[in-house]
């Protein structure tokens, strides 16, 4: 089958392509400040895995890191999520944009 995607990575949307869902590709597509959680989080359930016989940890691993990765493909976007949640964890007012705003802004 011929599509229109890069190889190696799949369209969630069409302003961001997402990364493959391997450690190797998550793990490239990280900013570098999110690369040493990533690696010492890896080694731990890769050493639970090995220890439980038990692949669901890694599977679950993946798929959230894959998401913080997709994230990533905008950093400044993605840097701007990071400090409102730590804005809103201090209990800090954060400007928000409604759902319709936000759909608008994409076009969707």
């Amino acid at each position: 089958m011929m599509t229109a995607e890069p190889h190696g990575h799949r369209a969630v949307a069409p302003f961001l392509p997402a990364p493959d869902k391997t450690p190797r590709a998550i793990r490239a597509a990280l900013l570098p400040e999110e690369v040493g959680d990533f690696d010492r989080e890896f080694r731990a359930v890769m050493a639970e895995a090995t220890e439980t016989l038990d692949l669901t940890v890694v599977t679950s691993f993946v798929e959230r890191w894959w998401r913080v990765a997709w994230s990533s493909a905008d950093a400044s976007g993605h840097r701007a999520m990071l400090d409102h949640a730590d804005r809103l964890v201090r209990g800090e007012n954060v400007a928000a944009r409604s759902w319709a705003e936000t759909k608008a802004r994409l076009g969707l």
